[in-house]
């Protein structure tokens, strides 16, 4: 496929409309216009590009499902060792505490 541009910018001097005005017997007339024929093959071209950058798209939205997903799950493990570290500390405050109350009975 030789085709330039994109739907979003289709280049200048890409395929010209055939705006034919004279109505045939085939073609209905809107407010007595005729309807504009007009070249499709462009956007035809162009649909395997549309489909790729809207997978590409949803791969970008997987992608920061999953880095949301990782951070969630990090704060977690993060948080789970953070109350460990308290809950070891606190420990270590009341052995010491126990052992300076038994030296004063002493």
């Amino acid at each position: 496929m030789s085709t330039t541009g994109t739907i979003g910018r289709p280049a200048p001097h890409g395929p010209v409309r055939d705006l034919d005005t004279t109505p045939t017997m085939n073609e209905p007339t809107t407010a007595g216009r005729p309807r504009q024929k007009l070249n499709r093959t462009r956007k035809l071209q162009l649909i395997p590009e549309a489909l790729a950058r809207s997978h590409m798209a949803e791969r970008v939205r997987e992608a920061e499902s999953q880095r949301v997903a990782g951070h969630v799950a990090r704060a977690a493990r993060l948080q789970r060792r953070s109350r460990r570290l308290q809950e070891r500390a606190e420990r270590a405050s009341r052995r010491a505490r126990r052992a300076l109350a038994q030296a004063v009975i002493r």
